[in-house]
């Protein structure tokens, strides 16, 4: 049974028969309201797409009075728990009392040398979040939403990339009763609603900060001013034996969000992985461009961290925030029980640290969020949209 609040409730079937689910999921979520639904959100993994396509129709059509929105992936997050790679619908639905939600339906086509993206709403001055599934196959997420702020300002985005068992051709994604096979889907968030955001990349800093001081494209080639792959090794040859195995299976380099700070730590730093290095040039390969100028840190990754992460960000966003109602969720899939051993950690924590609130979401391909007040795409990243009584104290 799912866990209820009064303004924010969620549900979960698990079962080959993915219609019945969509419909069981759905309605233990709308059971858990003191109202009627404005914004409902559900999640579907299973096997054959035409199915996920039924199932996802079938749940835009119970709450006809609500916003509706949907993806297909790779496993399912609600009442409390991960299900992955196992048919199962979960879903979420809220009472948002005088907002305004808009949603909409992203399209792309191709002019002269580039992409030009259509369909998303006009900004207003009241818009508090937009929530956002994409199609990872056919739809530019990453430049999208890296030049989000072009467009839309300071406003978040928060959310994940789609994907199915069967991978490219299989994602669908569902608005407002319709399905789609392509693109990206979302709501607008306007008007009384009071949200939040916390994205936990899941590293610790190993080694100092350093400014980068020469590079060409994403080969990072000297950080305070020697050679990068030098600088790399001095850092490794100082580690602990367990630390260097966590080198050796996937560094990470953190880029520094506020340049001005007098330190940098644990959740100051945009992570992206270190995808090899070029011993000829002394240079370090990362997974972006960093210009001349900024601050990087090396970064490690295991569970433990991962979960310390998760827990302190969350618990920090609680004293800010006073009681949370709900919360959507959108957790990579590397975590889960490929990281932890198990597919709730990432539900659990989130319960145990707002407390027995609405939650649900999806293991997404790629996470949406903002760090350091733009938003990016992740990878290993639990993203979390948090609605809460009132706005956070740096918001009017």
């Amino acid at each position: 049974m799912a866990l209820m609040t009064s303004r924010f409730a969620d549900g979960l079937a698990v079962g080959s028969d993915l219609v019945a689910a969509a419909e069981t999921a759905v309605r233990q979520a709308l059971s858990g309201l003191s109202g009627p639904a404005d914004l409902i959100c559900f999640f579907i993994c299973g096997d054959d797409p035409d199915e996920v396509s039924r199932a996802g129709l079938r749940a835009m059509s119970i709450a006809p009075g609500a916003a509706v929105l949907g993806c297909s992936a790779t496993g399912v997050i609600g009442d409390g728990q991960g299900v992955e790679v196992t048919p199962a619908v979960s879903a979420w639905a809220a009472t948002l009392e005088g907002a305004r939600l808009t949603t909409f339906a992203l399209d792309t086509f191709r002019a002269d040398d580039r992409f030009v993206v259509v369909g998303l709403p006009e900004r207003r001055p009241d818009d508090r979040a937009a929530i956002l599934f994409a199609d990872p196959y056919s739809f530019p997420t990453d430049g999208f939403v890296e030049r989000s702020g072009e467009v839309l300002g300071d406003l978040p985005l928060i959310g994940g990339l789609a994907n199915a068992i069967q991978g490219r051709g299989a994602v669908r994604l569902f608005a407002d009763g319709e399905v789609h096979s392509e693109g990206a889907v979302g709501v607008l968030l306007s008007g009384p609603v009071n949200v939040s955001t916390v994205v936990s990349q899941g590293c610790r800093p190993i080694g100092p900060t350093m400014a980068v001081t020469e590079a060409e494209d994403n080969l990072l080639l000297e950080l305070a001013g020697q050679p990068a792959l030098a600088r790399l090794e001095e850092i490794v040859t100082a580690l602990d034996e367990d630390d260097r195995d966590l080198v050796a299976s996937g560094l990470q380099i953190g880029v520094a969000m506020d340049e001005y700070a007098e330190r940098h730590e644990r959740g100051d730093f945009l992570i992206r992985g270190v995808l090899g290095i070029d011993p000829e040039r002394e240079a370090v390969a990362i997974g972006d461009v960093v210009e001349i100028g900024r601050t990087v840190r090396f970064q490690v990754r295991d569970a433990a961290t991962a979960d310390e992460d998760l827990y302190e960000l969350l618990d920090s966003h609680r004293e800010q925030l006073g009681r949370v109602d709900g919360a959507l969720l959108f957790s990579c899939n590397g975590r889960g029980s490929a990281m932890f051993g198990n597919s709730n950690h990432d539900a659990v924590a989130v319960r145990d640290t707002l407390g027995p609130i609405g939650v649900a979401g999806f293991f997404a391909a790629g996470e949406i969020g903002p760090v350091g007040g733009h938003n990016h795409v992740h990878g290993f990243t639990a993203s979390v949209l948090v609605f809460s009584a009132r706005p956070p104290a740096d918001r009017p």
